[in-house]
């Protein structure tokens, strides 16, 4: 970002009570999520982060009435996000704040959807349906599973995504980890989180188009 205000996250409960009232999906993401999946705290959180399907963008202007949102523009200046006005593909980020000169409370992620299928914007090859891009933690708070935020992770990884990473291990499901050992492997080629999933080694190489199969999406008319 070009600008760095002061940023004071608001609380995991209080982000689920304000978003509890949109009438579209939308879950805890980043780190907060990680601590969803396990149960308790694992590291300081400088933001929170919530993940909204894109076409469901403007459901956040109704949970956040009265607020500031600012989109981040490319390559990361910050500007008003005007009511109603419909943020197209290459804008994924908008922070949130009460009012002016308040600290950023929210942090909400835009993510791709197409035909009911969640896809990523940096790999069209990998996807999954929507219905499977969540789970409901404690309080009944719906989070990002850990494997779609560590495929994210996965690109360049931070000490704080290491430390996320080995929380959340010891919790993955065998398919939770070949999913994500495939899906880096897709995008990102060769990388040492891979043989940290202990996947069967077949799922060790970089797959075949007809395991993820890259899908037709027109980026510039959604």
């Amino acid at each position: 970002m070009t600008t760095e205000p002061a940023w004071e996250p608001a609380p995991v409960p209080e982000v689920a009570d304000m978003f509890r009232r949109a009438e579209t999906p939308w879950w805890i993401a980043g780190g907060h999520a990680i601590e969803l999946a396990v149960g308790h705290a694992i590291r300081e959180h400088d933001d929170i982060d919530v993940l909204v399907l894109r076409d469901d963008q403007l459901a956040v202007q109704h949970v956040l009435a009265g607020w500031e949102w600012w989109a981040a523009d490319p390559p990361g200046t910050l500007r008003p996000w005007q009511p109603d006005e419909y943020l197209h593909m290459g804008i994924h980020d908008i922070w949130c704040r009460p009012g002016p000169g308040t600290p950023w409370r929210i942090q909400i992620m835009l993510d791709e959807v197409q035909d009911g299928l969640w896809v990523s914007r940096r790999d069209t090859a990998v996807h999954r349906p929507v219905a499977e891009l969540g789970a409901i933690g404690a309080g009944g708070i719906p989070y990002v599973t850990p494997e779609v935020l560590l495929y994210y992770k996965a690109k360049k990884p931070r000490p704080k995504d290491e430390t996320d990473l080995s929380a959340v291990l010891p919790f993955l499901a065998p398919a939770q980890r070949i999913w994500l050992a495939t899906a880096i492997l897709e995008t990102y080629g060769a990388h040492p989180w891979v043989d940290r999933l202990d996947v069967p080694e077949q799922c060790r190489r970089p797959p075949q188009r007809d395991l993820l199969d890259e899908l037709p999406y027109d980026w510039e008319q959604r």
